[in-house]
C-alpha cells in the first residue's frame, strides 16, 4: 500500500469495533463543540460544523446526542471549554508525525502525548518541525471494487478533484479543503460508495519502511495516539509495503 494517506488507509481497513464507538463519539461531540463554538449552530453557515456532523453521523451518533453537542458549543448548554492543540514530532524510521487534539487541559496533554512518542521509541519536536512537510487537503477514498478507476477520475476532476491514486485496495481521491464539500457531493449524488470522507493533512513525501520491528512501533505508536481521549487525528508520512503489513496483520 503506497500514497497520500497511508496510515488512513490503514485504519479504514480496520473493521469497526464497538468497543471504541464510545469514544469516537466522544471525540466527535468534541469536534462539533467547537466548531459550533467558533463558526455558531446553523450547519448550513457553517461548513466546520457540517464537516464534524457529517463525521458523527458516519460514526452512527444519535440525532440527540448531535444537537446536545452543538447546543453545548454555542452556550445554550453547559459545557467545558476545549481548545485546539497541535504536536509534532518523529516515529521511530526518522518519520514525520503530526498529531491533532482537543483538550480541556494543555497542561495534562502535552506530557501525555510527549510520552507516548517516548515509550514507542519516538521524539516529540519542536513546533514547525514537520508541519512543512504536509499539505491540508480534502481527502477521499473508495473501494476499488466498487467502480471502474476511469469513470471514477472522470466524475471526480470534473467535480473539483486535484489528484487520484489507486493504492491496489482503494482510491484516494484528493483536492483543496475549499474544493472538499463540492467534491463529496458530486460524488454522493452519483450514489458511489464513500469508503471515507476527510479534511486531512496529506504528506507531500513519503518515507518507505522496509523492516518489520520498526513499522510495527510505527503502527503501535500511530494506536496509541488514536487511542488517547484528547487526540482528534494523526498523519505520518510512512509507506510500508503490503508484505510487511500482511506479516503483522497475520
Amino acid at each position: 500500500m503506497a500514497g497520500h494517506s497511508h496510515w488512513a488507509g490503514i485504519k479504514h481497513k480496520k473493521a469497526a469495533n464497538d468497543a471504541k464507538r464510545g469514544k469516537v463519539w466522544s471525540k466527535v461531540a468534541r469536534m462539533i463543540i467547537v466548531a459550533a463554538k467558533n463558526g455558531g449552530g446553523d450547519p448550513d453557515a457553517n461548513l466546520s460544523l457540517r464537516y464534524a456532523i457529517d463525521k458523527a453521523k458516519a460514526a452512527n451518533m444519535p440525532k440527540d446526542t448531535i444537537e446536545k453537542a452543538v447546543k453545548k458549543g454555542t452556550g445554550e448548554l453547559g459545557g467545558v471549554q476545549y481548545d485546539e492543540v497541535l504536536y509534532e514530532g518523529y516515529a521511530p524510521g526518522g518519520i514525520a508525525v503530526m498529531v491533532e487534539g482537543l483538550t480541556d487541559n494543555r497542561n495534562r496533554t502535552a506530557p501525555e502525548i510527549k510520552k507516548i512518542f517516548e515509550r514507542r521509541g519516538g521524539s516529540m519536536g519542536a513546533s514547525g518541525c514537520v508541519s512543512w512537510m504536509f499539505s491540508q487537503k480534502g481527502l477521499i477514498t473508495v473501494d476499488a471494487a466498487s467502480i471502474d478507476e476511469d469513470a471514477l477520475m472522470e466524475i471526480a476532476l470534473s467535480a473539483g478533484a486535484d489528484d487520484l491514486q489507486n493504492t491496489g485496495s482503494i482510491y484516494e481521491i484528493t483536492c483543496e479543503p475549499s474544493a472538499y464539500e463540492a467534491l463529496k457531493t458530486a460524488l454522493e449524488e452519483k450514489e458511489i460508495p464513500l469508503a471515507s470522507a476527510e479534511l486531512s493533512r496529506v504528506p507531500q513525501n513519503t518515507v518507505p519502511v522496509g523492516d518489520e520491528e520498526t513499522a510495527r512501533k510505527i503502527l503501535a505508536l500511530m494506536e496509541d495516539f488514536e487511542d488517547h481521549d484528547d487526540v482528534q487525528n494523526v498523519y505520518a508520512n510512512f509507506d510500508i509495503p503490503d508484505t510487511i503489513l500482511e506479516k503483522i496483520e497475520g
